[in-house]
């Protein structure tokens, strides 16, 4: 399959850039680990790559060359077809949970960790290709991944960074000349993705399945060595660390919630250590209010609806907290207090996710104190938004509006299906409004940065998707990319990126890219 003709946009220009080496300046630590915490395995190369997509804004931000990275030097090592120097190709062990199910090895069966990066910022990032072929954990796949999945991620990864949630991002999209197979055939293309480490939940119970204590420790103190370094000087390191990736957990779900979003697949090996979003498959944002919503074609069952995903996020930091149960054993002195150890922290969970929760719907709401009977009124709206078909994102949006007076009040109005049920909360609300000395202005101005204009729609993201693989015309994604890159900042004529779906273009469900 040839490769497609791709916009000028999409690229810096690169007439000078061949004459100098790519230098990504890797630092690697995961690859000091013991060999049985990954398989040295590298790329496959591919027929014929080219590049669709680099993330300039990213790529600096890294400290790296864009231009040398869109040569054809660069092109090379974000297909897999070259090692870069200092590169130690990696494709990481891990098991997991998969809805429920217990797998004890899974891994990268399609990804290689090329390396790390220090960025300015003193991070460490991790440099990924998925879809770069297989490897020791592919059990019998062909390590590909399809252009539509590896675009899908790529804006939606970075309409999460933009909103300001935390999550990999995506560095480079690049296809491959050849076709992968799955139910139709299909362009295939390589994803360079950007985390500030590849851990998961699942990599703890891969060794905690085979009775590793050696090895969880070890995976532990790395944890805490990259991500919590303050735990390492608490009494408790191993109970900081498990405290540490619980509130960070929970806050990344209230604020996924907060914008209507829906994981898709929150498998515990699709859970980050770190705290980032990761794994971009099934996901898709909501439009009409719904708390059972489901977009995932293999969610039979609502594991990971909408309202369920705090309760899928506490059910796998219990299965984290179950790995850590023999070195918490060491610092408690027993197991029946390592347990109970574990069993505190875990309790911390509910609290702090309705903490989060409720704070960001009050910024959604314009309000800035807490006051008795706040909760019930953010209720009530939900409520009413879910009986009503109200759409997610532009009843808040458009509630900004209507924080003046009642002559904005038609647009929020519209989205309910009986415009009553509005206006009699918008009453409840005003009254509320009224008891914080705060200008019209100024809090709409504020209630305009915590909601946003622009999501990733799914039938805007899917129209995107099938220029790109039906007639290679990437300009779509090219301008979805780019009002997603300012999601608060509504612009005119771009109503179209705000209108929820018509009826026949309604995205009813969306489907894991392997």
């Amino acid at each position: 399959m040839s490769s497609p003709d791709l916009p000028a946009m999409a690229l810096p220009d690169t007439s000078n850039s061949d004459r100098q080496a790519v230098r990504l300046s890797f630092d690697n630590t995961y690859a000091k680990l013991p060999e049985r915490f990954y398989a040295r395995v590298n790329p496959t190369p591919v027929a014929a790559p080219r590049l669709v997509k680099l993330n300039l804004e990213l790529a600096r931000s890294l400290k790296l060359d864009p231009h040398a990275l869109a040569s054809e030097q660069g092109v090379q090592i974000l297909a897999g077809n070259r090692i870069a120097e200092g590169s130690e190709p990696l494709a990481l062990a891990y098991a997991g949970h998969q809805f429920g199910y217990f797998v004890p090895q899974l891994g990268d069966g399609r990804a290689n960790l090329l390396g790390e990066l220090m960025g300015p910022d003193g991070v460490r990032y991790d440099i990924q290709l998925k879809g770069s072929g297989p490897t020791p954990f592919s059990r019998r796949g062909d390590g590909r991944a399809a252009l539509g999945p590896v675009l899908r991620e790529y804006i939606v990864s970075e309409a999460m960074a933009a909103l300001g949630v935390p999550t990999t991002r995506a560095l480079a999209a690049v296809t491959t000349g050849e076709r992968v197979f799955r139910e139709t055939v299909l362009p295939g293309a390589v994803l360079t993705r950007v985390a500030t480490s590849h851990l998961r939940v699942g990599t703890f119970q891969y060794f905690a399945a085979q009775g590793d204590t050696e090895a969880t420790r070890s995976l532990a103190d790395y944890a805490i060595a990259r991500h919590y370094p303050q735990a390492a000087a608490r009494k408790r390191p191993y109970r900081a660390l498990l405290d540490g990736v619980i509130t960070r957990q929970a806050h990344l779900v209230a604020q996924w919630m907060l914008f209507g979003f829906i994981h898709g697949v929150m498998n515990t090996d699709n859970t980050s250590i770190s705290g980032e979003t990761i794994d971009y498959g099934p996901c898709a944002f909501m439009e009409a209010y719904e708390p059972d919503k489901v977009f995932s074609s293999i969610d039979h069952q609502g594991r990971y609806a909408y309202s369920n995903q705090p309760r899928a996020a506490l059910w796998n930091l219990t299965r984290l907290a179950e790995t850590l149960l023999p070195i918490l054993e060491s610092e408690e002195g027993s197991e029946s207090t390592a347990i109970t150890s574990a069993n505190e922290a875990l309790a911390a969970f509910d609290l702090m996710f309705a903490a989060a929760r409720a704070a960001g719907l009050r910024r959604k709401l314009g309000l800035f104190t807490e006051l008795e009977g706040d909760a019930a009124l953010v209720e009530d709206l939900m409520q009413r938004m879910a009986t009503n078909g109200a759409d997610f994102t532009l009843t808040f949006r458009r509630l900004c509006d209507a924080v003046a007076g009642p002559q904005g009040d038609e647009e929020v109005r519209s989205q309910f299906a009986d415009g009553g049920a509005y206006d009699s909360w918008a009453a409840q609300w005003r009254r509320r409004l009224g008891k914080e000395p705060v200008s019209a202005e100024a809090r709409a101005t504020a209630m305009r940065l915590a909601n946003p204009a622009y999501i990733p729609r799914n039938h805007v993201v899917e129209e995107a998707l099938d220029a790109a693989v039906e007639r290679r015309d990437f300009q779509p994604f090219e301008d979805l990319l780019k009002i997603l890159s300012h999601p608060y900042e509504e612009r005119p004529g771009l109503e179209r990126y705000v209108t929820p779906a018509s009826p026949e273009e309604c995205v009813r469900q969306t489907f894991c890219g392997t």
